[in-house]
């Protein structure tokens, strides 16, 4: 029986840490590994790269577009271009150079996204943007990566290197526990962490945490859990989802993103062709954010461990 019992809490590292870590990895063992950064250096963690392989980094200033322009060039030389900046400015800014220049074209680009989600914190709405999960699977061919702790970003950073074609690599800003570390990694596959028959909770990013204190709560009350950590958004792994769903008839799902166009909609697509069921959503419920700290953001906007637990009794009582 998998329990999130047996997980190990390592402290806690910003995802964007395990980014700058994979990154010089990745890079030692391909030569062909350039990054770019939009004035972002030291945000990116890409500082180890740039003393590591000053040959092979790119300071292309506050000019995102031009970044992703230089970016696409560079892969059609035979490169593999990992760009670096604020997730605002990776997607929703450059939308039009990344949908004409890397997808319309399936560029071998990553666009390696930091300081996502509300947990960007003090920055406030401009920055703390919340659509580009939606914006960025809808791009035929795009594959999108959001993993939960720093050591999976590690993991994904290094592991995108060897898929030929566009990227979208989301991860965050604030300290978050690190608990992945003695679970394996694949690109593509869900990451069973508990196993239960009343509720399959669903989740991404820094909300997968959330939902392993949730599961704990829920637990004391004799309602048991499955958990999928769906590191890959997309290409999204549906039979791991369809096995879940089909044994507990009951869905939550969670994520720091807007509930139109993210996870909790790809799941609810999936589940109305292949299995109907009750599902609840946590997420950000058509919102802009605000300036604020990470956690109490999180619980103002409806995606704390009390939210989660919530959106799971209130399923379970709908299924029963």
């Amino acid at each position: 029986m998998i329990s999130i019992n047996d997980l190990v809490v390592q402290g806690k590292k910003a995802t964007r840490d395990g980014f700058g870590v994979g990154l010089t990895e990745a890079a030692k063992m391909n030569p062909k590994i350039v990054a770019l950064t939009a004035d972002l250096l030291g945000s990116l963690k890409m500082d180890e790269f740039k003393k590591e392989f000053p040959e092979r980094f790119f300071q292309m200033g506050i000019a995102e577009a031009n970044m992703m322009g230089v970016a696409a060039g560079m892969s059609i030389s035979g490169l593999i271009p990992y760009t670096g900046t604020f997730a605002n400015f990776s997607t929703g800014r450059v939308y039009d150079q990344i949908r004409q220049s890397i997808a319309y074209s399936h560029k071998n680009v990553k666009i390696c996204a930091s300081h996502a989600g509300l947990t960007l914190g003090e920055d406030g709405a401009t920055h703390q943007i919340l659509e580009d999960i939606g914006m960025m699977r809808m791009l035929p061919g795009m594959m999108v990566v959001v993993p939960c702790d720093a050591h999976q970003t590690k993991l994904a950073t290094m592991a995108i290197a060897h898929h030929h074609g566009p990227v979208y690599l989301r991860f965050g800003r604030p300290a978050w526990p690190v608990f992945t570390e003695s679970l394996p990694f694949e690109i593509g596959k869900a990451q069973l962490l508990n196993e239960g028959s009343d509720i399959s909770l669903i989740a991404t990013g820094h909300m997968v945490w959330n939902c392993v204190e949730a599961i704990k709560i829920l637990a004391q009350e004799g309602i048991t859990c499955d958990l999928l950590n769906i590191h890959t958004i997309k290409p999204l792994d549906e039979e791991a989802v369809i096995k879940s769903v089909s044994k507990t008839n009951c869905v939550v799902t969670a994520e720091e993103h807007q509930i139109n166009g993210g996870l909790g909609d790809m799941i609810a697509g999936l589940l109305s062709r292949h299995h109907p069921t009750v599902q609840e959503f946590v997420a950000v419920c058509d919102s802009f954010g605000e300036s604020g700290k990470p956690d109490e953001l999180l619980i103002k906007y409806g995606l704390g461990v009390a939210d989660i637990v919530k959106g799971a009794k209130k399923a379970w009582s709908r299924k029963k």
